[in-house]
């Protein structure tokens, strides 16, 4: 009992996880074994996928495009328009790296974290976000690659500058 006369139970429950994911195998040490065709028919799809992927990406590029413009004109639904930003930004932070694209990665990651909750809304805000976007348009445009090299490089410290120039630490 504590101090306060109150009982507290503490339940352990049994992580069945591994026994789902691996067909009920109860030894942590079993070595899973995978069927190569079906190996080599999801390599090919996910192969497949990453070809699509620049113009899959460009069309939600081209939606936080149109997002941002309705920050432009209707500063008073602002919030609304960035948390449509953020949740668009979200499900691509978690794609780019997937296909090859790390830099939109890394791009949509920090246009997530700027328009998080409580983020403010004023026009060097919105300013932010179009730099976001743009630096993504170029990657997919131009095809820029994993960390991008030298090009890569020159867009993440054209991004930053934006930052820094928008948010008044220049």
């Amino acid at each position: 009992m504590s101090k306060a006369g109150i009982k507290v139970r503490f339940y352990r429950i049994k992580n069945r996880l591994k026994e789902k994911t691996a067909g009920l195998v109860t030894d942590a040490n079993a070595v899973i074994e995978f069927d190569e065709d079906i190996l080599s028919e999801a390599e090919e799809a996910l192969n497949e996928m990453a070809e699509d992927y620049p113009d899959w990406v460009m069309t939600v590029i081209d939606e936080l495009f149109e997002v941002h413009r309705r920050c432009v004109d209707d500063e008073v639904n602002r919030k609304g328009y960035f948390e449509r930003i953020n949740s668009i930004a979200h499900d691509m932070k978690g794609q780019g790296g997937t296909f090859g694209y790390q830099l939109i990665t890394d791009f949509a990651e920090g246009l997530y974290n700027f328009t998080a909750k409580g983020s403010g809304l004023s026009d060097s805000h919105v300013e932010i976000i179009k730099a976001h976007i743009d630096a993504m348009r170029v990657v997919i445009r131009e095809r820029i690659d994993g960390d991008g090299g030298a090009i890569g490089k020159e867009l993440r410290s054209g991004l930053e500058a934006s930052v820094e120039k928008y948010s008044g630490r220049q």
